[in-house]
């Protein structure tokens, strides 16, 4: 990357003549949305924003990329938490924006797949599903802005992991320009093809490091008739782990989610986030965020008045409608946001078994606190997968960009308890920038080896979204 140098002129213009007059941007305050990651933890530089709306035009740019040796930043909706989708500060990449390829191409109600292009609005491709009837269950708290092919990218998880498995289990086929600018069209909606190496899976949690998704063939799900979401208090997290059980005990693979709150999560939402209230009447240490989705909507509430503490069934509101399931759903997916207001935070998002979820939060919060005296944990996340957000807000007497520079160090000490339980130190982000240090710190030896061979063997002159991952 340090010898890399920018793009010339000559090579810009080609880039440009490609795209059209509306297909690129080289003015840097309008370039600002695209090189600024969503968190502001990275700032780049970019020589141009080419915007493609076509494979085609995505194809004869990256030729020319390979032409030049010019180094290509691929960028969905820029939500992503690690700065994958963002240029490094020389000025030497161009980003490469897939928004304008945002066509639905094809919805088959016989194969239940859907064919969309990169640019999708996850939101959208819901909507689409949803209106023929069918759900397409990945579910993230950006999902009115991110996009397909960035969700696909970074493998995203959200909520509905537990039952539907993360992005990559919901591909059938992928259409993807390779560093040297030609088109692999391998679209298949078929469920099985069992004719050599799953090429699909390369590009499926590389950060376009390998190749540029363009369009994905997507699996479809029945709707469900009946989705029941409660929200439940609970002493401690341990509670949690026996409600859980419980519930997949009784009504099995239809629990669809399975999410934990802390109580100090909660009261940050209700004093930030405008139109939050509480749905319980007394306080509680945890809370859990449940939901179940098939054909009986009793079998979900008889779940939990059988739970074994009959205080769990007590102390629990159970939606009534969808307007009700939305507002229980706010309450979690508005936590971070909540947050922002408390201050500067370092985040983590980590794995663990689920057996270890209460004994990894516990001690990864004395372990912090006895760090930084005055940190606020505030641990939250998808238990039925083993996902923990476990992110500290700065001590209310300290000043945040002081606590930002801590943040290596509170990484540290998450992550060596998290793979020290049998964990990961990423479960959902991706690598991008801020992880790919970890990578090779926790990853065995053969693993990044073969990282690397894979990634000489596809993108030889290190084109594609260099410095990440890797």
């Amino acid at each position: 990357m340090n010898a890399r140098r920018p793009p010339s002129p000559a090579t810009l213009q080609r880039l440009k003549d490609i795209v059209g007059p509306r297909g690129w941007i080289d003015d840097a305050a309008a370039m600002g949305p695209f090189v600024t990651e969503d968190r502001g933890l990275y700032h780049g530089v970019a020589a141009a924003v080419l915007r493609p709306d076509s494979p085609a035009q995505v194809a004869a740019l990256v030729e020319v990329c390979a032409d030049t040796g010019t180094a290509i930043v691929p960028q969905g909706g820029n939500t992503g938490l690690c700065g994958g989708a963002v240029p490094h500060d020389d000025g030497t990449e161009v980003v490469l924006s897939l928004a304008r390829l945002n066509r639905i191409r094809v919805l088959d109600e016989i194969e239940n797949t859907m064919t969309v292009e990169a640019g999708c609005v996850l939101a959208n491709i819901q909507t689409a599903a949803r209106e023929a009837n069918r759900l397409f269950p990945l579910s993230l708290a950006s999902e009115g802005t991110c996009q397909i092919g960035g969700n696909l990218s970074t493998n995203a998880g959200g909520t509905a992991v537990l039952r539907y498995g993360s992005a990559r289990d919901l591909v059938l086929g992928l259409e993807v320009v390779l560093p040297d600018g030609r088109l692999w069209e391998g679209l298949s909606g078929l469920r099985k093809d069992n004719t050599g190496y799953a090429l699909r899976h390369l590009f499926m949690g590389a950060e376009g490091t390998l190749g540029i998704i363009t369009a994905a063939t997507l699996k479809l799900f029945a709707k469900p008739a009946h989705v029941a979401t409660a929200f439940v208090g609970v002493p401690d997290v341990a509670t949690a782990i026996d409600l859980y059980g419980h519930l997949r005990e009784h009504l099995g693979d239809t629990v669809t989610a399975f999410e934990v709150i802390p109580r100090i999560g909660l009261e940050m939402v209700l004093k930030h986030i405008a139109a939050t209230s509480d749905p319980l009447a007394e306080p509680h240490k945890w809370y859990v965020l449940a939901e179940a989705s098939g054909h009986d909507g009793d079998a979900f509430e008889a779940a939990l008045a059988g739970a074994p503490d009959s205080g769990i069934a007590a102390d629990a509101a159970v939606a009534q409608s969808q307007t009700q399931a939305a507002a229980l759903w706010k309450l979690r997916e508005t936590l971070p946001e909540a947050q922002k207001f408390e201050g500067a935070s370092i985040k983590h998002d980590v794995a663990v078994p689920v057996a270890c979820y209460g004994e990894f939060i516990t001690e990864a919060s004395a372990a912090v606190i006895k760090k930084r005296a005055g940190v606020r944990v505030v641990a939250f996340g998808h238990l039925g997968d083993g996902n923990v957000h476990l992110n500290l807000s700065q001590p209310s007497d300290m000043d945040g960009a002081e606590f930002l520079a801590e943040w290596s160090d509170f990484n540290r000490i998450v992550h060596d308890i998290a793979v020290g339980m049998g964990g990961s130190f990423s479960a959902e982000h991706g690598l991008g920038q801020l992880k790919r240090g970890e990578a090779a710190l926790y990853k065995p030896a053969v693993e990044i080896e073969l990282m690397r061979s894979i990634k000489a063997a596809l993108d030889p002159q290190g084109i594609m979204n260099p410095g990440k991952v890797l």
